[in-house]
């Protein structure tokens, strides 16, 4: 949508710019029926998630650590949900694609809040199935409510101090461009407004990376591993089913969320991706795991859909 403004920040203050995001490239005639799509997929995110909090919530049965940390993913997912798609709609009403600083910095936190406490939970859940399928008897010692808490507090207190101290760095910084290289605001599309030297920064960021990246995938291996080899030693055939089919739908969770993550990633760094692919990466990060995290992980989770089944069952024999 043009070329980049330059900006003059001695008269100007950089939280009162106007940004311009890239281009949706759709038609005129085609943008109420993909606004009335988004409002439905919103929609749908908000009353799956929600359905799945307040069940947790509801159930004390499900008061048990898997599900207390099913709990904050979802709560992950809300959180970029949320970020993503209000801002759209506002796009697409107002024809357009317009934001000021604030809200696109707002909007790339929420973004990465979420995608870093997604990473960091799914790694928690799979230390969870670990210590309940390959030590069932210390399962309630190792376990126990004031582990939860310190792990769930570990998690969201790590996500901030990282997605924050990334974002200080990034808004600390002068800008002189206007031009959003992407469908949202994200930290990589941020930077790429600074005319400065940014070569500390993308260390900076590329460390962060590595320093959450490389533990979860290593814990997720080794779990998987040791899971791995527990199944093959017992003899009870429904014991390795259950534990099969549990660690199959976080496995499965995990790995689209991390090839999706890596996929993006590299985008960003590699000049030579196609903006095209670049974006539809980024969305895909944004739309997928919001919906299918509640339906692979919570609906797949036989508690969890008996509960929400009985309380649809008696919504349906009361109306």
């Amino acid at each position: 949508m043009g070329e980049d403004k330059s900006i003059n920040n001695s008269n100007v203050t950089r939280f009162m710019t106007i940004l311009t995001l890239e281009s949706l490239d759709m038609p005129l005639s085609s943008a109420f029926s993909i606004l009335m799509f988004g409002i439905i997929t919103y929609c749908l995110i908000l009353f799956i998630q929600s359905m799945l909090l307040v069940t947790i919530v509801a159930k004390r049965e499900l008061h048990k650590p898997m599900y207390i940390l099913l709990f904050n993913l979802s709560i992950c997912d809300i959180m970029g949900a949320t970020g993503f798609y209000p801002q759209l709609f506002g796009s697409i009403l107002s024809l357009s694609r317009e934001i000021s600083y604030p809200a696109c910095a707002l909007q790339g936190i929420l973004i990465h809040l979420c995608g870093t406490g997604s990473l960091l939970f799914l790694s928690v859940m799979s230390y969870d199935r670990y210590i309940a399928i390959c030590k069932p008897l210390r399962y309630h010692n190792l376990m126990t409510q004031g582990t939860l808490v310190k792990l769930i507090f570990m998690v969201w207190s790590t996500d901030f101090a990282i997605i924050g101290s990334v974002f200080s760095l990034t808004l600390s910084k002068e800008i002189c461009r206007t031009n959003i290289v992407d469908t949202y605001c994200n930290n990589p599309s941020l930077m790429k407004l600074i005319c400065e030297d940014t070569r500390v920064m993308n260390y900076y960021g590329l460390f962060t990376i590595a320093l959450v990246q490389g533990p979860s995938i290593l814990m997720v291996l080794f779990t998987y591993v040791k899971i791995l080899i527990t199944c093959r030693s017992t003899k009870q055939a429904t014991s390795i089913s259950k534990a099969m089919q549990t660690c199959g739908t976080h496995l499965v969770v995990f790995l689209s969320f991390e090839i999706n993550t890596f996929l993006l990633l590299i985008s960003h760094r590699l000049e030579a991706v196609s903006p095209h692919l670049r974006r539809a990466f980024g969305v895909s990060v944004i739309i997928f795991p919001p919906i299918l995290n509640p339906l692979i992980y919570g609906l797949n989770t036989r508690e969890i859909r008996q509960t929400i089944f009985k309380f649809l069952q008696r919504k349906i024999y009361f109306t």
